[in-house]
């Protein structure tokens, strides 16, 4: 699991390190569960309803009481009941897979929200119980980071989205910067050089739009207890500086994989350590975690507006 984490995701390994160590294995845990379902419907070229419906019946073993041969879900089930994470979390987890397995397009800036809020603010929230999360309040900017560092994840990938025949930009963004035809030529070969100024108009627009559900999740962060805050903090510092990273370059879509060097990683924990340090009262650290008790329901969260 921890080389799963480390092949796909070196910026939530590097924020997983700084956990307290049965956090960081409960985080670790819930991160192969969600990469594993993500690449049932990613690595499989033409992934359809049945695959979900696969996934979903995990679920269903994950949530009851039968034996269990797959020793990943049967310690997936252990982890839902001792962290008591809702069920629903996980429908709306695969709710965003079916969305990629359909090739939904997306139309709006909110669908795409909706999205990101089902593949990456949805294991923000799954993290609150993870952490022990004690302040209800905090949900909704947890959901926020996550939602900010999906849209980053939208932002860096669209070539490499493209060769899989996706594309999350929404059309309503595509069609202002002056490609509204995009959608159209999408499985159609390679990425059309003529598209590329639009495209780095909307990759600038979204990554605008992504730091004002970064300023929320900020906020989130110090209602966390000092160890917790410290690694969600380097993970929300490195995500974002993938964002600046994509400005450096223009936005340009057909740019190499834009990523932070271990050097400015290191500068970042630093920085991470310093605002901890600064912000965080000293009383939390004998705080008693408590999971909160009512899911929250995506009704709950405002869709941002860049400021």
């Amino acid at each position: 699991m921890n080389d799963s984490i480390r092949k796909h995701s070196k910026s939530f390994s590097l924020a997983a390190t700084l956990l307290p160590r049965a956090i960081a294995s409960d985080a670790v845990l819930l991160y192969a569960y969600c990469r594993r379902a993500d690449d049932k419907i990613d690595l499989v070229p033409e992934a359809d309803g049945t695959h979900v419906a696969a996934l979903r019946a995990e679920v269903d073993w994950m949530y009851g009481s039968r034996p269990l041969a797959d020793p990943l879900i049967a310690a997936m089930r252990e982890l839902v009941s001792r962290r008591g994470i809702p069920r629903a979390y996980f429908e709306e987890f695969l709710a965003g897979l079916e969305m990629d397995a359909s090739g939904t397009a997306y139309e709006s800036f909110a669908d795409l929200v909706t999205y990101a809020y089902r593949v990456a603010g949805i294991v923000g929230l799954m993290m609150c119980h993870v952490m022990g999360v004690r302040n209800r309040r905090a949900l909704v900017h947890a959901a926020h980071l996550g939602i900010a560092m999906q849209l980053t994840n939208v932002a860096r990938d669209v070539h490499e989205d493209w060769l899989r025949g996706r594309l999350y930009l929404p059309d309503e963004m595509l069609k202002r910067a002056g490609a509204a035809d995009l959608r159209a030529q999408a499985r159609r070969g390679p990425f059309p050089p003529d598209a590329r100024e639009a495209v780095s108009a909307v990759i600038e627009e979204l990554l605008g739009r992504a730091e004002a559900y970064y300023r929320s999740g900020d906020v989130g962060v110090e209602l966390l207890s000092t160890r917790c805050g410290f690694a969600v903090r380097v993970a929300r510092l490195v995500y974002s500086r993938i964002g600046a990273c994509i400005r450096d370059r223009g936005c340009n879509p057909l740019a190499p994989r834009a990523v932070v060097s271990s050097l400015h990683k290191y500068a970042l924990v630093a920085r991470a350590l310093l605002e901890t340090a600064v912000r965080f009262p000293a009383a939390v650290l004998g705080a008693r975690p408590r999971a909160p008790v009512e899911p929250l329901d995506f009704g709950e969260l405002p869709l941002l507006e860049p400021q």
